[in-house]
C-alpha cells in the first residue's frame, strides 16, 4: 500500500524548488517601464488644458498620471536596487547603507525627471 502513495514530501520539494529567472529579465522589465512611462508622458502631452475644464475628460489623464508615475518609480527602484548590489551590504554600516540608497534614489528620480 505504501507503493501506492506518492511521496508527498518528494512532490512538495519538487514543486517548491527555486527556479532562476531568465538573463534579460531586467532589461526587458526596465525597457517595459520606459516605454511606459514615455507612454504616459506622450498621452499627457496631447491633452489640452481646455480640454481639462469637463471633468469627464478627466479620464485618461488621470490613468495616464498613476500608470506613469507607478512605471517611473518602479523604474527608480530598479535601477537603484541593481547599483546596490555593487557593494555588498556586509561591507557598509546599515547608516552608510541607508545613506547610499537614498542617495540612488534621489540621482535615479533626477535622471528620470531630466529626461523629460
Amino acid at each position: 500500500m505504501s507503493e501506492a502513495m506518492p511521496n508527498f514530501e518528494g512532490l512538495l520539494r519538487e514543486a517548491l524548488a527555486p527556479v532562476e529567472p531568465p538573463a534579460d529579465l531586467v532589461e526587458r522589465l526596465e525597457s517595459t517601464l520606459t516605454s511606459i512611462s514615455e507612454m504616459a508622458a506622450d498621452e499627457l502631452e496631447a491633452w489640452e488644458l481646455s480640454a481639462m475644464r469637463d471633468p469627464r475628460n478627466w479620464a485618461r489623464p488621470a490613468g495616464a498620471l498613476l500608470a506613469g508615475g507607478a512605471a517611473g518609480a518602479a523604474l527608480v527602484l530598479l535601477r537603484a536596487r541593481r547599483r546596490s548590489r555593487h557593494t555588498p551590504a556586509s561591507l557598509l554600516g546599515a547608516r552608510d547603507a541607508a545613506e547610499r540608497a537614498l542617495r540612488d534614489l534621489s540621482s535615479e528620480t533626477r535622471k528620470l525627471l531630466g529626461e523629460r
